[in-house]
């Protein structure tokens, strides 16, 4: 439901309160503008001094748009943060500058529409095959790193259901049989070995932090070390955990279609 044209003076019902989260919302989630400030406009033409004037007090030192401003800079910011921190990989191949105008205009077209972070990256590896232009001339490297990173957020905290044990099956026709995989894991048939590539990523990142908490002898603005881009090669990677840690498992072909059999509910005679 789109919120109000204009608010009442005066919120008497809940049906008022949630006309004003939703133009909230709405201000909230419309993208910053290149200096980080808030949009002089909605995206219906509504001065944004006036919306937030209608529901935000202005104090002695702020105006009712510099309150609200505030609040925008958290929200963003704090999004923007949660994707950098979830793919560093993906930042690894497109540099700081292109990955933060990727991350602004995935943002700005998949808002968040959970009450988790968690799930914020879920659209990412759909939205650099859809807009394309963000991540030329690497958008298939774009796109794999993509899904292996999204791979490790599903297996981290993905729903774990309960696990079958010998004497479970043991009488059942191989015919008529059905196994399921755990909701965490995931397949990936991919055309480079980007996991080896997240993870040199991974430990350059860690001996970089390590160094700056011990004497610094060098230049405080040294450049990061490139970590380069494996050589092409098919590899079926399965992503999943165990005792509650991350692993990447590498399977040979017949294993991975085996395992995608079960996963599409195949029986395990066919």
């Amino acid at each position: 439901m789109p919120p109000p044209a204009r608010l009442p003076r005066r919120q008497r019902t809940t049906a008022d309160l949630r006309a004003m989260q939703r133009l909230m919302v709405q201000a909230l989630a419309q993208p910053l503008t290149s200096d980080d400030d808030l949009a002089p406009r909605l995206r219906d033409g509504r001065a944004m001094d006036e919306v937030a004037a209608s529901f935000i007090k202005p104090n002695d030192r702020l105006s009712s748009v510099e309150r609200l401003q505030i609040y925008a800079r958290c929200y963003w910011f704090r999004l923007i943060d949660c994707v950098y921190d979830d793919s560093p990989g993906l930042r690894a191949l497109l540099g700081e500058e292109r990955f933060s105008a990727l991350v602004r205009a995935y943002l700005a077209k998949y808002p968040s529409r959970s009450f988790t972070l968690r799930n914020l990256c879920s659209r990412l590896p759909h939205f650099i095959r859809e807009e394309p232009r963000w991540t030329r001339p690497h958008t298939a490297r774009a796109h794999a790193i993509a899904r292996f990173e999204w791979a490790q957020t599903v297996a981290f905290d993905g729903e774990a259901r309960p696990v079958l044990t010998p004497d479970d099956i043991a009488g059942s026709p191989p015919a008529r049989l059905r196994l399921a995989l755990q909701p965490y894991l995931t397949l990936l048939a991919l055309d480079w070995p980007v996991d080896d590539y997240v993870i040199a990523v991974k430990q350059r990142d860690a001996l970089r932090a390590e160094a700056s908490h011990a004497v610094d002898r060098g230049p405080r603005s040294a450049p990061r070390k490139r970590v380069p881009w494996p050589r092409r090669g098919r590899v079926h990677v399965v992503v999943h955990r165990y005792d509650n840690r991350l692993f990447y498992k590498r399977v040979e072909p017949g294993a991975f279609r085996i395992l995608a059999a079960l996963a599409a509910g195949r029986t395990v005679a066919r």
